[in-house]
């Protein structure tokens, strides 16, 4: 098993990116992108079990893990291109990318506004936007509205929680909240309304492979939307795992693994 390598990179004079990057360097390209107020540190479990013939970058977008905390530039837009730019430091030309939850919205993006880039597509916890989600906006009314800094340890832990149905590690998840609280009160603000930017129109627009890993006991996204993605993207297809809650690669890992590796080696005719 390869070693972690975890590193800054620099992607705009005044942006620089945390990632950690694991297996083959000349393999297949594999971008992992995290979830609200999480970093690349929240696809540890994955990454370990990813086979070492492919080429895994996590990053920590914008804002988050121990990347730049900029005023601005927190649309998802920006953040994918933001990803763009990593991939180009990088020597990546295309990759499949994969988002969790936020990082799904980024994805798709990504996959929208850069076709070429992206080989294959993965979407675990998705949604194409959260405008009118009724949990989102109770949140956002009791939690994030008026957030200052230093962001309540007691929230992180609880919102964190709330994303999970099975029990994970216990180190992973203190890890996974530790991250949460580098995430400025400003990040959680401007990010959480980039949620709310809805570029639902254009996912037909996607022409990369498309897979679809939702949890049924998501308490974010739920069926409609997974069935929303599946008809709007062409060609997508939807994997349910029972009894898994918003992140299934903390859930369990292994079988996300699997799919994530089956998937990305398969030819390019879906």
């Amino acid at each position: 098993m390869s070693s972690f390598q975890a590193a800054m990179l620099t992607v705009a004079p005044d942006l620089a990116l945390s990632y950690a990057e694991r297996g083959n360097a000349f393999g297949p390209a594999v971008v992992l992108l995290h979830g609200y107020s999480d970093s690349w540190l929240s696809f540890q479990p994955l990454m370990e079990l990813l086979p070492n013939s492919l080429r895994v970058i996590a990053l920590s977008m914008r804002g988050h893990g121990d990347s730049s905390k900029p005023s601005a530039g927190y649309r998802t837009g920006s953040f994918a291109t933001d990803v763009i730019g990593a991939m180009d430091v990088l020597g990546i030309t295309r990759a499949s990318i994969v988002g969790h939850s936020m990082g799904s919205l980024v994805a798709e993006r990504i996959a929208i506004d850069h076709p070429h880039r992206v080989s294959k597509l993965v979407l675990i916890g998705a949604f194409a936007t959260l405008k009118d989600n009724a949990a989102v906006e109770a949140m956002w009314c009791s939690q994030i509205a008026e957030m200052r800094d230093p962001v309540d340890p007691l929230f992180a832990r609880v919102f964190q929680q709330s994303t999970v149905t099975t029990p994970v590690a216990p180190d992973f998840f203190d890890s996974v909240v530790a991250e949460s609280l580098k995430v400025p009160a400003h990040v959680w603000r401007s990010t959480l309304r980039s949620l709310l930017d809805d570029h639902s129109q254009h996912l037909p627009e996607i022409a990369a492979p498309t897979k679809i890993i939702w949890g049924d006991q998501d308490p974010f996204a739920d069926r409609f939307w997974q069935e929303f993605l599946v008809r709007k993207i062409p060609g997508a297809r939807l994997m349910i795992l029972a009894g898994i809650g918003h992140a299934p690669h903390w859930e369990d890992p292994r079988r996300i693994a699997d799919e994530l590796a089956a998937f990305v080696k398969v030819p390019l005719v879906w």
